[in-house]
């Protein structure tokens, strides 16, 4: 559009709308007919009836006078304001899939970026969602609050985002009003100002100076018109209809010179055209939204702009004019309806997540896991409904009241299961704290044939006993194991020498040692693996044997190995059927320590082998254009492979230990 001068003021009707009335009656009926109104549809048709025809696209008509006025509001809002017309370039993010945190930063970033008149609908529209989902969250946090025992009076709430999101808005409303109070002045001022042009118009008519240079005064008129910046919206018809209505009564002044009307009708024919030819070109583009504001700008010009033509040309350009607009408008719509379309999928499905968080939440759960898994699953669906896109707005409140209820009804039902659960666990701590305070009262006594029985009764009831709060966890274990070690090191300090009876365990252990050099396995492997876990088993049933003696244990499992290998045992099943014999040893009834040293060691080993599995892994990330038969790659691999069994192998070592507490 290099041809066509663009205003900052977007201002845009039909070109005249009220010739009859602003026609002076007493002037010649050629110079009556010079200035009549441009536009067709606004001219007054009398002495004619409405034929069939004009019948029938009335429907039509009406469209287009629909769009008419549309376009005439939109510049209508943005001749008040030249900064207003900026809204047009804005990009529209999809606020309704931002979080607290994002949305107060996309405040932030509009205000510091864009200018303040510009940016009203995007405020809005952040402020609507920041507010609906701040509102959801203290929902939630008060609900968790109440159910805690707390009293609803005394509820509380407040978050860093909410202090820099108001922040941000403050300053907002702050601009705003700045900026408004500096534009009402200017608003009146340019209004003032405005006024005096018409009234000098007014007077051209009947100053008797050389038409040419009245002409020239006239021109001068039109330039100060268009160079006057905007005025109050309210004022804006009034104004332009009394300028229009002088600059027809000059027109009609002008039939005395007609080489000088006609040098203007033919500026603004060829200014029109260029007009018509780009909201042609506008008719092809594929980007219809900017399509349709750069029309809206179009109309402003043809209105705002440009004078009258020949009446020879009058109809056949505003026709081309309407036509190429209704096409625009008419590709709007149908993107409109395609919008419709995806917004209506979206509506199915935020609705079908809504169904599937009332499912979840009417499934039944008992257990702390069984919860836990049900809150990762409807953070996901929560994280799905935000990420759905924009509803039909009729729906759109009930579609989040009903989203709002779905997840309201399930917190609930959460709160209400960990408030039970809380309960048992302080009950489960009580009980504990008892049998704490048991240990702790005889860990120094002396009376061990009475006391020993009651420390093992209190152990067995000690893991008979539920969860406790997590912060209580660790803090009462430890009491508890403190107060047992400390009474049982007492026994076994006593004890220097050795029993009589391990005495007489080491003597039979040693028996069957030789035994078993010469045992014969059966040839079936399954077999072969039952007896020598017969012998194991007998092994331990002969008891401890004296510490001084304990290298036994040594040879027993080398004999073991032996007698395994002989079969072609697995390595796995062969190195868990010998563990289980080195936990039987240390499964110490009167002395928990020495499995609880190996529990802890087979734990670090399993972090360990983690570890250089995850270091093995990222070492094969440098080996990225090498090929896989590289010796380099195949050692890492073949390293992986090896430590992913020993992984395996401890881990069923740890079940094994588990499994004696």
């Amino acid at each position: 559009m290099s041809d066509i001068k663009k205003s900052n003021e977007v201002e845009g009707t039909t070109e005249q709308n009220s010739e009859d009335q602003n026609l002076n009656n007493n002037q010649e009926v050629e110079a009556t007919s010079a200035v009549e109104a441009e536009t067709p549809e606004t001219s007054t048709q009398t002495d004619q009836t409405i034929t069939e025809d004009q019948t029938e696209n009335a429907e039509t008509d009406a469209d287009h006078d629909e769009v008419l006025n549309e376009i005439e509001e939109s510049n209508a809002e943005d001749a008040e304001d030249e900064g207003n017309k900026d809204r047009h370039t804005i990009e529209v993010k999809a606020y309704d899939t931002m979080s607290l945190e994002a949305l107060a930063i996309e405040l932030e970033k509009l205000i510091k970026n864009e200018k303040v008149q510009a940016i009203k609908s995007h405020v809005e529209n952040i402020n609507s969602e920041f507010k609906t989902k701040f509102q959801a969250l203290i929902e939630e946090k008060k609900e968790d609050f109440i159910n805690n025992g707390g009293n609803e009076i005394d509820f509380y709430y407040s978050s860093p985002v909410q202090k820099r999101y108001k922040e941000a808005y403050n300053t907002y409303r702050k601009k705003v009003h700045e900026h408004y109070q500096s534009l009402e002045k200017n608003l009146k001022q340019n209004l003032q100002d405005k006024l005096e042009i018409i009234e000098e118009l007014k007077g051209l008519i009947n100053v008797e100076e050389n038409i040419n240079t009245t002409y020239k005064h006239f021109k001068e008129l039109q330039e100060r018109w268009r160079n006057t910046g905007p005025i109050p919206r309210d004022k804006y018809n009034n104004a332009w209809n009394s300028y229009h209505h002088h600059v027809e009564r000059f027109y009609d002044f002008l039939h005395i010179n007609r080489d000088l009307r006609d040098l203007d009708f033919k500026h603004n024919l060829e200014k029109k055209l260029l007009i018509i030819e780009r909201a042609e070109e506008l008719a092809k583009d594929d980007d219809i939204m900017r399509a349709f504001r750069e029309l809206q700008e179009l109309h402003k010009m043809w209105k705002e702009e440009l004078g009258p033509v020949a009446r020879e040309h009058r109809e056949e350009i505003w026709e081309r004019f309407k036509v190429a607009t209704k096409t625009i408008n008419d590709k709007r719509q149908l993107y409109y309806k395609e919008i419709d379309k995806v917004y209506e999928k979206n509506l199915e499905n935020k609705l079908e997540i809504i169904s599937k968080i009332k499912e979840v939440s009417e499934q039944e759960s008992k257990s702390h896991g069984g919860w836990q898994k049900k809150i990762k699953e409807i953070e996901v669906l929560r994280e799905a409904f935000f990420n759905a896109g924009k509803v039909p707005i009729k729906v759109n409140e009930e579609t989040w009241a009903k989203f709002k209820d779905a997840v309201r009804t399930f917190n609930r039902k959460k709160n209400s299961f960990y408030k039970d659960l809380k309960k048992e666990q302080y009950n489960n701590l009580q009980l504990k704290l008892d049998l704490i305070k048991i240990a702790e009262d005889n860990k120094e006594s002396e009376d061990f044939e009475t006391v020993t029985p009651l420390m093992k009764k209190i152990q067995s009831d000690w893991k008979k006993i539920g969860h406790v709060p997590r912060k209580d966890s660790d803090k009462i274990w430890k009491r508890f194991k403190a107060a047992c070690n400390y009474y049982f090191d007492r026994i076994h300090a006593k004890r220097n020498a050795a029993s009589q009876e391990q005495v007489d365990a080491y003597n039979k252990k040693n028996e069957l040692l030789k035994g078993l050099s010469d045992l014969k396995l059966p040839k079936d492997k399954e077999k072969g693996v039952e007896t020598i876990k017969e012998q194991i088993k007998e092994w331990q049933s002969l008891g401890r044997v004296p510490n001084d003696k304990r290298y036994i244990e040594g040879k027993f499992q080398k004999t073991i190995d032996s007698l395994l290998s002989s079969l072609k045992v697995d390595k796995k099943e062969a190195e868990l059927i010998k563990y289980e014999n080195k936990l039987d040893s240390l499964n110490d009834s009167e002395n928990s320590k020495h499995l609880d040293n190996e529990r802890i060691y087979i734990r670090k080993k399993i972090d360990e082998v983690k570890g250089q599995i995850n270091q093995l892994e990222n070492n094969l990330q440098f080996f990225t254009n090498v090929d896989d038969d590289n010796p380099l790659v195949k050692e890492v691999h073949t390293n992986i492979k090896k430590h992913k069994d020993d992984l395996v192998l401890l881990k069923a070592k740890l079940r094994k230990i588990k499994d004696l507490y």
